[in-house]
């Protein structure tokens, strides 16, 4: 019914009704009418233009015709998805297809921008993700600028014990990968830094970062300790969830890269003024500067990898677990740094409580996860695999102990992750189907009760020690990190993507691509194969000496322009100029306002708010709009 209405309009030579236009047979009809027909313009009525506008302006564009003068109608998301009533929705699929018609017809030919293209990525976050995308990206030939906001790189795989479902260890896998960043030439890192602000669009970013200052110069520090071992403070490890000290100047752990010592002014006895002078004395090098400040380097970049990673919810809003009153109430990563053998106790699984080896361990999934009335509404994805892994190797750790699982139902979606769950079982870790109702302590114990579904009776179980599988969130900060770069965000905090499936490490915004746990909950194959997606579409990227960009933008009529630059108060990208019109002598005639075709992004807030009306958007000019709307 819609090809018949369209063909009775002013203009309209040709009309077709296709099921599947998108289809090679569907385009080559497209194709054809254009050859046959002569056709000036196209309008495809059908699904939203976000997604095949594309296809179909490639498809224009093979036979001459230019692809800006074709244009897409959505009468599926804005039609017929919305209205069950087709006597509804069918009027309004005519509307919709008309206004494109007319628009169409006041249409003329664009051409594409081509703007230079800064051939270095910018990557945020160095755990294993950022690692990744680093490490692929700086392997195809192009520069790096890795940021990490701590001390060391590796994020929290480095304090994993063994990974599912291999049972890997930890450190001897990434280790080797945080040693290749600093070593390689093409990576330039800045650890313990924050990315302040970035400016600029897509092949031309312009990045300031702020260095914290370590009050230790790195290009003398030695790595030896002795300003650690001289340093009277101690702290709580936060490596190793607190159960082992540290010194006010120290190093993360171990194999931490850079193998830098950091002093932290929160726990040193006074900076300013200055209370202890132990470390600068001890230090033989004269590596320690107590007067260091932040450091701003600004960092021109074409891409950006946004790998932030994640955090833990937080124990103490899982009362109900009683974390808050019992010390062996404890989360999984507390547990894996229990697990492993460079942990505080070398790999030995002891209650906080007491130091005694625990003979029965309670396993609580799902702690935060899927409770959309009280927490986190989502599931969070690794907690069943890590929970199976550590549950196994407690069984291994105290061959004489036992271990429950309390659980809602397995999810097992990765290769060889269902065989990784029944060995568990096999190997004796008892799973409890059922939610926990209660965590109370009782004559020393932690007595964990419940209800198991399967059997449909009561549980209850006398522990030494409780671990809950957390939800897993937004890292700390990113909410602000998000506004920095002009990301958007789903409702849970997690960065949105343009298509779940056919775009999934593209941000909405060009020139930004997500990878990892930034994006939701993912464990580390996942979250590695994505760091690898996003440098492979950075390396796509790269591949052009120069950025072709949509020259839907603002063109300013400089003849009418009055000069008031009302534009540059409302331009989010910068993208206005202040450009001095003068006469054949060199006298100032003027001052009028440009648009800069590299940083505008066409959204239009210039041209509403211009009192001269002399800024119009190509391909939406005011005649377009106006055509559209005198169509009815």
């Amino acid at each position: 019914m819609l090809a018949r209405e369209a063909a009775t309009w002013p203009g309209v030579v040709y009309s077709v009704d296709y099921r599947y236009l998108c289809s090679e047979p569907g385009q080559n009809i497209i194709k054809d009418a254009i050859r046959e027909h002569r056709l000036t313009g196209v309008v495809i009525a059908a699904c939203s233009p976000k997604m095949h506008e594309t296809t179909f302006r490639r498809a224009v564009t093979s036979v001459g015709l230019n692809p800006f003068l074709c244009e897409c109608a959505n009468i599926r998301e804005q039609c017929s998805w919305v209205h069950e009533e087709k006597d509804i929705a069918t009027p309004k699929a005519v509307d919709l297809t008309r206004m494109m018609v007319e628009k169409v017809r006041h249409n003329h030919p664009l051409e594409a921008i081509k703007v230079p293209l800064t051939k270095r990525a910018l990557v945020i976050g160095a755990g294993v993700t950022g690692i990744q995308a680093a490490l692929d990206i700086a392997d195809g030939g192009h520069e790096v600028i890795l940021v990490e906001r701590s001390p060391s790189i590796g994020g929290h795989m480095a304090q994993l014990s063994e990974t599912f479902p291999t049972l890997d260890c930890s450190q001897c896998i990434l280790t080797p990968k945080m040693v290749e960043v600093v070593e390689h030439l093409n990576i330039r890192l800045h650890a313990y830094s924050e990315v302040e602000e970035v400016s600029g669009t897509v092949g031309n970013f312009r990045v300031r970062i702020r260095k914290k200052p370590r009050y230790v110069d790195p290009d003398l520090c030695t790595s030896c300790g002795d300003c650690a071992t001289a340093c009277p403070v101690t702290a709580p490890n936060e490596h190793d969830m607190g159960m082992k000290s540290r010194k006010a100047i120290d190093i993360p752990f171990p194999q931490a890269v850079p193998a830098i010592y950091t002093l932290d002014p929160d726990t040193c006895l006074g900076l300013f003024p200055l209370a202890c002078d132990k470390c600068r004395q001890a230090c033989v090098p004269k590596a320690i500067n107590y007067d260091m400040k932040p450091q701003y380097v600004v960092e021109e970049v074409g891409a950006v990898v946004v790998a932030i990673g994640y955090d833990l919810y937080p124990m103490e809003k899982l009362g109900e677990y009683g974390y808050d009153k019992y010390v062996d109430v404890i989360d999984g990563l507390f547990f894996e740094r229990l697990l492993s053998a460079s942990g505080p106790t070398t790999g030995e699984v002891r209650r906080p409580s007491d130091h005694r080896i625990p003979k029965e361990v309670v396993f609580i999934q799902c702690a935060g996860s899927r409770e959309p009335e009280r927490h986190k509404r989502y599931c969070s994805k690794i907690c069943c695999m890590y929970t199976a892994k550590q549950a196994m190797l407690y069984q291994h750790k105290v061959p004489d102990g036992q271990a429950y699982v309390f659980y809602i139902d397995v999810r097992a979606g990765g290769r060889d992750y269902e065989e990784f769950y029944h060995r568990a079982l096999e190997e004796g870790v008892i799973y409890v189907r059922g939610k926990v109702s209660r965590v109370y302590q009782e004559n020393g114990k932690i007595v964990v009760r419940g209800v198991d579904t399967i059997i449909g009776s009561p549980v209850e179980v006398s522990a030494d020690l409780v671990v809950l599988a957390t939800a897993m969130e937004p890292a700390a900060g990113s909410d602000k990190l998000l506004s920095t770069l002009k990301l958007g965000a789903t409702q849970d905090g997690w960065v949105r993507e343009v298509h779940p499936k056919l775009r999934p490490v593209e941000s909405v915004t060009q020139g930004f691509y997500l990878a990892g746990c930034a994006q939701g909950p993912k464990d580390i194959p996942e979250s590695v194969a994505q760091g690898g997606a996003a440098a492979s579409k950075i390396l796509a990227l790269f591949s052009s000496d120069e950025l072709t960009r949509d020259p839907t933008i603002a063109r300013v009529n400089e003849l009418t322009c009055i000069g008031c630059f009302s534009c540059r108060s409302v331009c989010a990208y910068s993208a206005i100029e202040r450009i001095e019109i003068r006469d054949k002598d060199g006298d100032l005639i003027r001052e009028v306002a440009r648009v800069n075709e590299g940083l505008c992004q066409g959204c239009g807030p210039c041209a509403a708010i211009c009192p001269s009306n002399s800024i119009d958007i190509e391909g939406i000019t005011e005649e377009q709009v106006y055509a559209q709307i005198m169509a009815f």
